[in-house]
């Protein structure tokens, strides 16, 4: 009997033998794989026969690839989220794939637990995101952002000339009324660390990281924790304050 809190789950990819490992992940508590597709065009009509909650898909794909899968699985069927699991990671493949719909996207040397936890943060709603993944998002915007601007000459009343301007507080270099702590464990998630591995880096318990990403999330307006890694860069927070 599967149990009612069972997250339903289609495997699509073109190898069969990834296919049936993936349906392995039934074994998991919790999971239950409804079924597999061998192209992006079947992957579809299995959504739309079993709507599943979540969709691990690959990306390469005859017929129909993985990118414009999500795309019609997203637009059609809204309740099921997509986790790309495929062999590449560059940015011809992660872009299109995240701008499609993908809520989570990971390479194939993922292990079951990292594959679970994934399906498990897209139905709560935030992103399942490999730590890798996250690195390359932070390194794009890097590459996107605007350069700061350089400070006036002789800024900052009363300078000797020459010096350079004391730096601010660091509670009014925090944006969005972010405490120092918060500020730390959003630095920390900008770096890919779990929950567990920032409870430990800050030898606090993981219900306390979680009430700061809680807390962090409200004050910020993110929504996950890929949002949170934009935000963090966006404002300079990439590592302990």
């Amino acid at each position: 009997m599967t149990g009612p809190r069972d997250v339903r789950v289609l495997a699509a990819d073109d190898q069969t033998v990834v296919r049936e490992g993936m349906m392995l992940l039934g074994l998991l508590p919790g999971i239950e794989v409804v079924g597999s597709a061998a192209d992006g065009e079947e992957a579809v009509a299995l959504v739309a026969r079993h709507r599943p909650d979540v969709v691990l898909m690959d990306l390469r794909m005859p017929r129909c690839d993985g990118v414009e899968a999500t795309r019609r699985i997203r637009a059609g069927y809204p309740g099921t989220e997509v986790v790309v699991l495929t062999t590449y990671a560059d940015d011809d493949s992660l872009f299109p794939a995240l701008r499609a719909g993908a809520r989570g996207y990971l390479t194939k040397d993922a292990g079951a637990e990292e594959i679970a936890r994934a399906i498990a943060d897209v139905r709560s709603g935030a992103a399942g995101l490999s730590p890798q993944v996250q690195l390359r998002l932070l390194e794009r915007l890097a590459g996107d952002a605007p350069a700061a601007p350089e400070p006036a000459p002789g800024a900052g009343a009363g300078s000797a000339p020459g010096s350079t301007p004391a730096p601010a507080p660091a509670a009014e270099r925090l944006p969005a009324g972010l405490t120092a702590r918060e500020a730390e464990v959003l630095g920390l998630i900008s770096q890919g660390l779990s929950n567990t591995e920032i409870a430990r880096r800050l030898y606090v318990s993981p219900a306390t990281v979680k009430t700061h990403i809680n807390n962090l999330f409200a004050k910020t307006g993110v929504r996950d924790r890929a949002q949170a890694v934009a935000y963090a860069f966006r404002h300079g927070i990439t590592g302990s304050p």
